[in-house]
């Protein structure tokens, strides 16, 4: 695995980014104090301050689609991708882009999904089967 990522963002409730990054994503709780907290977002930090939201726009373009930039996400193997679509479906998550496959059959054939955090914050995840075809052409 590459050298773990840190990520610092604000959210605007604590407890609400709990139960979202640990609760429904299963990220594990790290440090905190009463204005941030922690987590293992799947091998990497991600630090969550109490703070306004980073300001969002629709720019992003995306086959027949325009995502929010930024935002920020991370890439999983196939199976662990589709289990987490699985259960993010089941909980009932609004979605921006409900899980899809991209680039069907091409170099860099990937599955993904587009959601928010509940203080608004845009996540992708993808999913690759061939976790070797990450950055190709």
């Amino acid at each position: 695995m590459p050298k773990p990522f840190h990520l610092a963002i604000n959210v605007t409730d604590l407890d609400a980014a709990r139960a979202f990054y640990g609760g429904l994503l299963g990220c594990a709780e790290g440090r905190s104090t009463e204005s941030w907290v922690d987590f293992d977002f799947f091998g990497h930090q991600l630090s969550l301050h109490l703070g306004p939201p980073f300001a969002t726009a629709d720019t992003g373009a995306v086959g027949e689609h325009k995502v929010a930039m930024p935002h920020f996400g991370l890439v999983l193997p196939l199976a662990e991708w589709r289990a987490l679509a699985d259960r993010l479906e089941a909980a009932g998550i609004d979605w921006v882009i409900a899980p899809v496959c991209r680039f069907p059959g091409e170099a860099g054939e990937q599955w993904t999904m587009f959601f928010r955090d509940p203080s608004g914050n845009p996540i992708e995840i993808k999913g690759f089967a061939d976790m070797g075809a990450v950055f190709s052409r």
